[in-house]
C-alpha cells in the first residue's frame, strides 16, 4: 500500500506518504470584526427607524441583516476552528466546522424569514402609512455598509467558499437594500401605502432563494458529496490513464471543509508501483488540476482485495 502526498515520511514495510494541501485560507480575522461591527451598528439603527417609520420593508432588511451579523459570527468562528491542529480524538481536527456553520446558517435564515413573512402578510392585508423619506435614507446607509462590507472579502471570494458566501450575501444584501431604497421613492412619488409590504415580500424572495442554495450546498458537503467542480469521471480518468493501472476503484472524494478536498483511492498495479516518486507526482497532479489537496492513494497487485469489501 503506498499514499501521495507533498511531504514524505516513512511508512515502514508499505512505501511512503505524504499530504499535498493545496490552497491555504488567508486570514480574514479583521475583515470578519469590522463586517461584525459594521453590520451590528447598522442593525440597530435600521429597526428603530423602521419601526418608527412603520416600515415592514425596513423591519423586514433589518431582520436578514441580523442574520447576517449571526452568520458572520458562525463564519468566523468556524474559520478559526478549522485551524485548530488535529488531534487523537478528531484526526481531521475541526475543518468540518465550516460546513456546519453553512448549514447552522442556512437554519438561521429560514427562521428568520418565517417571521418576516408573516408579519409583512399582515402588512399586506392592512396596509399603514410609511414614512417614504426614511426608507430612502437608512437603506441608502445600508447599501454604503453592505457594499463595504462586501469589498472586505473581495479578495478572498475565488479561493475559499466560506469567504465567497459572505461576499455574496453580502454583495446580494447591497441590492436589497436598493430595492428598499426604489420602493421608498415610489411611496414618496405617489403615496401608495402598499408598495412597502410587496417590496418587502421581493426581498423575502431574494433572501429565500438565496438560503435555499446554501441549504442544498452546505448538505451536499455534510453528506460528502463530491464537491462543486469535480467531476468524478475526470479524475478516475485520470488516474487509470496513469502507466501501469489497470483498474480504479474505491474511489472517493470529499469535502472537508469548505476550502479543502480530500480524495482516497486503490489502485491495481500488476507490476507494482514505481516508487515515492510516482505517488508524489500523483498527489501534485491531482492539486494542481483538480485542487484535491488531501490525496491518500492504496497500490495493489491484484484486484481481490479483501478489506475493499
Amino acid at each position: 500500500m503506498g499514499t501521495g502526498h507533498s511531504h514524505d515520511r516513512g511508512n515502514s514495510g508499505h512505501g511512503h506518504d505524504g499530504h499535498s494541501h493545496g490552497h491555504v485560507p488567508a486570514d480574514f480575522g479583521n475583515a470578519f470584526a469590522i463586517g461584525v461591527a459594521l453590520n451590528t451598528a447598522f442593525v440597530i439603527i435600521e429597526a428603530v427607524y423602521g419601526y418608527w417609520a412603520g416600515s415592514m420593508a425596513l423591519v423586514a432588511d433589518a431582520g436578514h441583516n441580523l442574520s447576517d451579523v449571526l452568520s458572520l459570527l458562525l463564519a468566523w468562528g468556524a474559520s478559526i476552528l478549522a485551524k485548530r491542529a488535529p488531534s487523537d480524538r478528531f484526526t481531521y481536527g475541526l475543518k468540518s466546522s465550516t460546513i456546519l456553520a453553512a448549514m447552522v446558517n442556512a437554519g438561521l435564515l429560514l427562521v428568520a424569514l418565517g417571521a418576516i413573512l408573516f408579519e409583512t402578510l399582515n402588512r399586506l392585508a392592512d396596509p399603514a402609512p410609511v414614512a417614504g423619506m426614511t426608507m430612502v435614507i437608512i437603506a441608502g446607509i445600508g447599501i454604503a455598509v453592505n457594499t463595504g462590507t462586501a469589498l472586505l472579502f473581495m479578495r478572498g471570494r475565488k479561493h475559499d467558499l466560506n469567504i465567497r458566501g459572505a461576499f455574496l450575501h453580502m454583495a446580494a444584501d447591497a441590492l436589497v437594500s436598493v430595492g428598499v431604497v426604489v420602493a421608498g421613492i415610489a411611496i414618496l412619488l405617489t403615496g401608495a401605502w402598499w408598495i412597502d409590504p410587496v417590496t418587502s415580500l421581493i426581498i423575502v424572495a431574494i433572501i429565500a432563494w438565496g438560503t435555499w442554495g446554501l441549504l442544498k450546498d452546505s448538505v451536499k458537503m455534510g453528506l460528502l458529496a463530491v464537491p462543486e467542480g469535480i467531476e468524478e469521471g475526470a479524475v478516475r480518468q485520470f488516474l487509470s490513464s496513469l502507466p501501469g493501472v489497470t483498474a480504479v476503484h474505491d474511489l472517493h472524494i470529499w469535502a472537508m471543509s469548505t476550502t479543502e478536498t480530500a480524495l482516497t483511492a486503490h489502485l491495481v498495479m500488476p507490476g507494482g508501483t514505481a516508487g515515492d516518486s510516482f505517488l508524489r507526482d500523483i498527489s501534485a497532479r491531482l492539486a494542481h488540476d483538480f485542487r484535491i489537496g488531501h490525496t491518500t492513494i492504496q497500490i495493489e497487485t491484484t484486484r481481490d482485495c479483501e478489506s475493499c469489501q
